[in-house]
């Protein structure tokens, strides 16, 4: 069954966050980052169609399947929280750990039925301005250098770096499962500060975009991936899609079929408030991407 997440639940955790970081916030009232619908890139995490075709060939000779007795909570996923910042101050990226928790919380809430429980370990704060104000994209040269002097655990822990990147209109990227044998040290998520809950990246401030990379990192591709033909992002439950969608347009229908584009789905680039879905195909594909590559029971 596919959760959806209410508004609600989203609203008390973004004034849960907002307890101890009042002030911060209200100073920045006039200079929170209202983005245009099609303003923000959700994500770097961007394959190629022969990258993809390679990994999927490879996915089919080493799949390993997942027992077919799934428990509610079966995999839990240790994960190591990086904040970055420049100074000690909000603005510097100084997350505070109300609203990190709060990310966990929605996380947890948005992988319900996935079989996968989020805990988080360790949270790590660096001072290092370079790194907060010059992140680049993904593979760049600084990301690397980040990744490798801080990343922390094995291959089933997740990594995640908060920054502020010198691309305006990014939101993240993530490491893909396959990818970890040959380049274990940059593997991870890497993400813009204000997009967690209570942050100032709205309408993308909700938590939706760690949802959205930790489901690359669990092997899952754009709902958009390959357009309206071929294998798509190889998940048969979720409808054919021709672009990336943003804002919440509902009732969009790109490829004319019997369904219309999945919007709703974490793995798609609408707004965060739009965003209230993983399917059971997802979980199926995502569930066998962490045995096979992550050595992660289920």
């Amino acid at each position: 069954m596919v959760r959806s997440l209410s508004l609600g639940f989203y609203a008390l955790l973004i004034r849960a966050a907002s307890v101890l970081v009042v002030a911060p916030l209200e100073s920045r009232a006039l200079s929170t980052v209202l983005v245009g619908n099609t303003a923000r890139t959700r994500c770097n995490t961007v394959i190629s169609d022969e990258r993809m075709m390679a990994a999927e060939a490879h996915f089919a000779a080493n799949r390993v399947v997942p027992s077919s007795s799934l428990a509610p909570t079966a995999a839990t996923v240790n994960v190591y929280f990086h904040v970055i910042r420049e100074n000690e101050t909000l603005e510097g990226g100084n997350i505070p750990d109300i609203q990190i928790q709060a990310q966990i919380d929605v996380m947890n809430e948005a992988y319900t039925d996935t079989g996968i429980t989020w805990n988080l370990t360790e949270v790590e704060r660096v001072t290092n301005a370079n790194w907060f104000n010059n992140m680049g994209d993904y593979g760049s040269a600084i990301s690397r250098e980040m990744q490798v002097a801080l990343r922390k655990g094995g291959v089933a822990d997740l990594n995640v770096y908060t920054v502020a990147f010198t691309t305006s209109n990014l939101l993240g990227y993530a490491t893909f499962p396959s990818q970890y044998e040959d380049n274990p040290e940059i593997d991870g998520v890497t993400l813009l500060f204000s997009s967690l809950p209570g942050g100032t990246a709205a309408p993308f401030n909700l938590g939706a975009t760690l949802i959205h990379e930790a489901g690359h990192w669990v092997g899952l591709y754009h709902t958009f991936q390959g357009g309206c033909h071929g294998p798509g992002d190889s998940v048969d439950d979720t409808a054919p899609e021709a672009s990336e969608a943003f804002g919440c347009p509902i009732g969009r229908d790109t490829c004319y079929g019997e369904d219309v584009d999945p919007i709703h789905n974490y793995m798609d680039y609408t707004d965060d408030s739009c965003m209230t879905e993983f399917t059971p195909g997802q979980t199926v594909r995502l569930q066998a991407q962490m045995v096979t590559y992550r050595g992660v029971s289920f």
